[in-house]
């Protein structure tokens, strides 16, 4: 059985390999670590327990770091305290309480060469720092400031000797010429009787040859020289300030924030990366040994305000993708009439219809993708904790209507999930964190549960389809819930949706309806969505209001639910923006996803192996779809609606669903279980 990402951080204990404890005395370690020695002698090594940053689920995890005299960090779930005399080691902290000689078995330590690396300290934590290499970032922890302190001047210590022993050996290797004596060779071939000239021919052959290879040996040394040099400038591009995924907006009020952190004593150890680079971002990523999806028989505890604490400040460094890869054959075309013909009138989604039909994300990932203007719901509650009860319904109102703007030239259906499928994300850069199931097959419900900076959001939906010759009427059955930390909720409801000249003409989307945005705070909003008509010149447009408790119009809210929305305090008054669509993505294909759908169905490096079977990224018949393989994907498409006719006698016979609970007919609501002390 699998958790997901919505699982907190775990509490905190002390020992290898388990959560950290607040506080601990030094066992051996004074204010500062010298690892300065005489020259030609050892440099003795530094070892204690640091806390390592791993995922969201198991928090920081005790690790037992080892940093060696000969520039190699390495860390591990075990200690090899005893192997090492008492001469030879330094120890910060405590090392009581380990797991030495214990019956679960670690993973192999892991290495870290100071010669390509940088460090630096947290600008927010006195017990943070952070190692960066070509390939990864570790984050780690100590259990006091002395015990950073401690660890900080012993890398810059250790670093110091390293590279000006590093320099001088490179300068001799480079400058020192290599020299050979023939003297032997000439005395062994005057006793063999070869005359003079002879002998100046074999001398000459010799040295001639010689030179080569110490032209050889020079070229290597430059090649090493430049590979060390490749190395620290990846190093420095792994660490410099980018900011995937993340509006000028977010990028500002970010480096703003971290501007006003006043710098301490060690800034930045590095020689790749400049201290205006450093101060531009405090980088924070998960580690690349253990990634955000986790086995549920570990064993795992949940603290959610630490979880939301940590969620507004780690970043992830993951580079999405831009667009889809590049489709192996050529889509075929069919006549939607002909497939469709025979079902007017009927429930749409129970028609089977070729993947031709489809766009590769499943309608579980489709949930996910009202969320890419998550910002509009952060904005929202800074204004709620300023005390802005009015700006943040406005903002909840731009929300509602920005989660349209995507079905804009999608004509497309999205994959009708199995039953018990589900679909997990965590998108550190905006700080979310959802989960989705479908919890009934007939009729279909999808659950969802979304956690953000300083609100969640929930909702199970079914979406009731008829086919009208035409076009196709959806209407949706369900209520979607928002709540703030501070306990104010917001609850409203989808408006319908048309799609118009399936059979002649281009193919049209459109929204109408009325939105109504309750809950108990002092306003509400009434948000209409216009009908297209013949004559319209601009469709696609909202108007509303939000009212007070007493029912006074307090502000109007206009635009266009695929351009952008405003707000104002006066009939004729000064318009202010609320939100306006992102641009959509260079590489725009035919099922014309946006930037943010491009990423849904992603498998990152290192994801597969650690999803579980159920995910809707592991669906066969749209990955097939994704890599543009329409044959193998129709087979897998058959092949699994085939099945899926089996799941409304599963659902008979008592199937429940895993992550999700209702009471009677009420709604769904997500469950965590290790919060209820139950075992999965």
């Amino acid at each position: 059985m699998w958790l997901h990402p919505l699982c907190c951080l775990t509490m905190e204990g002390g020992t290898i390999g388990e959560p950290s404890p607040e506080s601990a005395a030094l066992l051996r370690t004074g204010s500062a670590v010298d690892l300065s020695t005489a020259p030609g002698s050892e440099i003795n090594s530094v070892a204690g327990i640091v806390y390592k940053w791993t995922n969201y689920g198991k928090g920081w995890r005790s690790r037992w770091f080892t940093l060696r005299g000969n520039g190699v960090l390495s860390y591990s779930k075990t200690s090899d305290v005893e192997s090492q005399t008492e001469g030879d080691l330094i120890l910060i902290g405590s090392v009581g309480g380990d797991r030495r000689g214990g019956s679960k078995r670690g993973k192999s330590g892991r290495i870290v060469h100071l010669k390509i690396c940088s460090f630096r300290e947290s600008k927010s934590d006195d017990r943070k720092f952070y190692i960066f290499t070509a390939t990864k970032s570790l984050h780690l922890r100590t259990k006091t400031v002395k015990e950073r302190v401690a660890w900080m001047q012993a890398l810059i210590s250790l670093r110091t000797l390293f590279s000006l022993r590093q320099q001088s050996i490179n300068a001799s290797l480079l400058t020192r010429e290599l020299s050979v004596s023939t003297e032997r060779l000439k005395q062994r071939l005057r006793k063999d009787g070869l005359g003079d000239g002879l002998v100046r021919d074999c001398e000459q052959i010799m040295l001639s040859e010689f030179s080569g290879i110490q032209g050889q040996v020079r070229t290597l040394c430059e090649e090493r020289s430049c590979l060390l040099d490749t190395l620290r400038k990846l190093e420095a591009a792994n660490i410099s300030a980018e900011r995937p995924g993340m509006s000028d907006g977010e990028y500002l009020l970010m480096k703003n924030m971290y501007n006003d952190i006043p710098s301490r004593k060690y800034n930045e150890w590095s020689t790749t990366e400049s201290l205006d680079d450093v101060k531009k971002q405090e980088v924070e990523e998960t580690s690349d040994d253990e990634l955000h999806f986790f086995d549920a028989e570990e064993e795992l505890c949940s603290e959610a305000d630490t979880g939301r604490k940590i969620m507004a400040q780690e970043y992830s460094s993951t580079v999405r993708r831009k667009k889809l890869p590049d489709p192996v054959e050529k889509e075929k075309t069919i006549s939607l009439w002909s497939v469709i013909k025979d079902n007017i009138g009927k429930d749409l989604t129970r028609v089977c219809l070729p993947v031709y039909f489809n766009e590769p994300i499943s309608s579980l990932q489709k949930c996910f993708e009202d969320m890419e203007y998550s910002h509009l719901l952060d904005q929202a509650h800074e204004h709620g904790k300023a005390g802005n009860s009015l700006m943040r319904i406005l903002n909840v109102a731009a929300f509602a209507v920005s989660g349209y703007a995507s079905s804009e030239g999608r004509h497309r259906k999205p994959f009708n999930p199995l039953l018990g499928e589900t679909y997990e994300a965590d998108y550190p850069e905006k700080g979310l964190r959802f989960f989705s199931e479908k919890v009934s097959h007939h009729p279909t419900v999808i659950a969802c549960h979304c956690e953000g900076r300083g609100w969640k959001f929930w909702c199970d939906t079914n979406l009731k389809s008829k086919f009208w010759g035409r076009s196709i009427q959806l209407d949706p059955v369900g209520t979607l819930n928002l709540e703030f930390d501070d306990g104010e909720i917001f609850k409203w409801s989808k408006v319908t949706t048309s799609i118009y000249n399936l059979i002649i003409g281009n193919v049209n989307c459109d929204h109408h309806g009325t939105m109504h945005i309750h809950g108990n705070g002092k306003y509400s909003c009434r948000i209409k969505f216009k009908e297209r008509s013949i004559m319209e010149r601009t469709p696609h447009q909202i108007h509303g209001f939000v009212e007070d408790i007493s029912g006074k119009k307090v502000a109007r809210v206009f635009g266009k639910w695929d351009d952008s929305v405003y707000y104002s305090f006066e009939d004729d008054g000064e318009q202010f923006l609320l939100w306006r669509r992102n641009k959509p993505p260079e590489n725009l294909t035919h099922y014309n996803l946006t930037s943010f759908a491009v990423t849904l169905n992603e498998l990152t490096p290192g994801l597969k192996e650690m999803l579980p079977p159920t995910d809707s990224r592991l669906r066969p018949d749209q990955r097939y779809l994704e890599m543009g393989e329409f044959d193998k994907a129709n087979v897998e498409k058959l092949r699994l609606e085939t099945r899926q006719r089996m799941s409304a006698k599963l659902q008979e016979n008592g199937w429940k669903p895993r992550w999700f609970h209702r009471d009677g007919d009420g709604p769904f609501h997500y469950v965590d279980h290790k919060r209820l002390g139950e075992k999965l």
